[in-house]
């Protein structure tokens, strides 16, 4: 089945996700108790642990509440020139706290699920 149209059209490439950078080698190891995030290298794959990620991405929440908290108190202030500058910001955490906590509510569901499994 053909679909007309869409055969014709040139310089089309298909997405690639990006990837993300892989830790330095000389980053310290994430993990370690009870054999999660050990030192093995059976079965490793060559992108950033989970609990780098995890990491990365709490980091990168506080980063962005900082900052919101800061424009908030320029703009309390009246230091603040745009007012809208705040107002991104302020979303921009609400947006990502609400992320975070949806994360971290389907990893305890699934945490919970993986507890009930008989073994």
């Amino acid at each position: 089945m053909s679909v007309s149209g869409i055969e014709g059209m040139s310089g089309f490439t298909p997405y690639v996700p990006p990837t993300v950078p892989s830790a330095p080698p000389s980053a310290p190891e994430i993990g370690g108790i009870g054999g999660v995030g050990g030192t093995g290298s059976a079965g490793r794959s060559s992108g950033p642990d989970f609990g780098e990620l995890v990491l990365d991405g709490l980091d990168r929440l506080d980063g962005v509440q900082k900052t919101a908290d800061q424009l908030s108190v320029q703009a309390a202030t009246g230091d603040l020139q745009n007012l809208h500058d705040y107002t991104i910001a302020a979303t921009q955490a609400a947006v990502t706290t609400q992320v975070t906590v949806a994360i971290r509510n389907k990893a305890v569901e699934a945490f919970t699920e993986i507890m009930r499994m008989q073994v």
